[in-house]
């Protein structure tokens, strides 16, 4: 007995899987079936009716008037996805599905039945519920004048939570590792090269205008104008102007002479 009929016996065709990588660039809808019948393929059985075709070399079309196992395509999904079924025909022309395999990417698996579906699930659930169980079962506590009571151990939870804290914060420190002298390096470079090319502009006070424009009446000629610069008040530079007239005027008053002085008569 070889090892493929070992796996068979133990029932463990469900965790196995089986692929040919020569065949792999080459499969397609008319080959799959040739493909899944290599011989170091476990799941394929050589007593089977297309085996007996393949060794006659007949037209698989036989396999309809044939009583036994054999295997069909049952699905194609290309270029990734084909499944086969085996099967069992009897003398009636009755079909009686036995076992699914799928092809996926040249990979053949085995499609789990129902009843190990259910199996598993309930393994599943049966396991956990066993270990909640028990763990209640490692609180519960007895007195003979009490009775059953409950009892929590306070340090494990605390010292749990204190585990994890410890984790997390181990996990930041991870996270924040300090940076290496060559990217500081880089980065001081890169830094240096970007204010030369963008070097920032003086900060220079822009002052506003502002003309201040004599009455309409006034005529106002170019001979005639003076722009006098008053002052300056909140960055707006104040400009008036004046008739050059008048302003000669107010100089002129402002720049008098002074009084002569009389002689005083004195008499005897």
């Amino acid at each position: 007995m070889n090892s493929h009929e070992n796996i068979k016996g133990a029932g463990g065709l469900l965790g196995i899987s089986w692929h040919d990588t020569q065949w792999i660039p080459i499969l397609n809808a008319t080959n799959i079936l040739d493909y899944f019948s290599e011989r170091s393929n476990p799941f394929y059985d050589k007593t089977c009716n297309n085996e007996i075709i393949k060794m006659q070399r007949l037209n698989p079309n036989h396999l309809n008037n044939m009583e036994g196992i054999e295997y069909i395509l049952l699905h194609v999904q290309e270029p990734i996805l084909y499944v086969i079924r085996k099967q069992h025909r009897h003398a009636n022309g009755q079909v009686t599905p036995l076992t699914d395999y799928y092809s996926i990417a040249g990979v053949v698996y085995q499609a789990p039945d129902l009843g190990s579906i259910v199996n598993s699930r309930l393994m599943n659930t049966i396991n956990h519920l066993q270990s909640a169980f028990a763990e209640c079962l490692s609180y519960t506590r007895y007195h003979p004048s009490k009775g059953y009571s409950w009892e929590f151990n306070t340090k494990d939870t605390t010292a749990s939570e204190d585990k994890t804290t410890a984790t997390k914060k181990a996990d930041k420190e991870k996270k924040e590792e300090p940076s290496s002298i060559f990217q500081r390096q880089r980065v001081d470079m890169l830094l240096v090269e970007l204010s030369k090319k963008f070097a920032p502009r003086p900060n220079v006070q822009q002052l506003e205008i502002v003309s201040i424009k004599p009455p309409s009446n006034a005529p106002l000629n170019e001979d005639t104008v003076n722009i006098k610069i008053e002052g300056k008040e909140n960055n707006v530079m104040i400009i008036k102007q004046e008739n050059m007239h008048n302003s000669i005027q107010n100089q002129q008053q402002r720049m008098k002479p002074p009084p002569e002085k009389k002689p005083r008569l004195i008499f005897n």
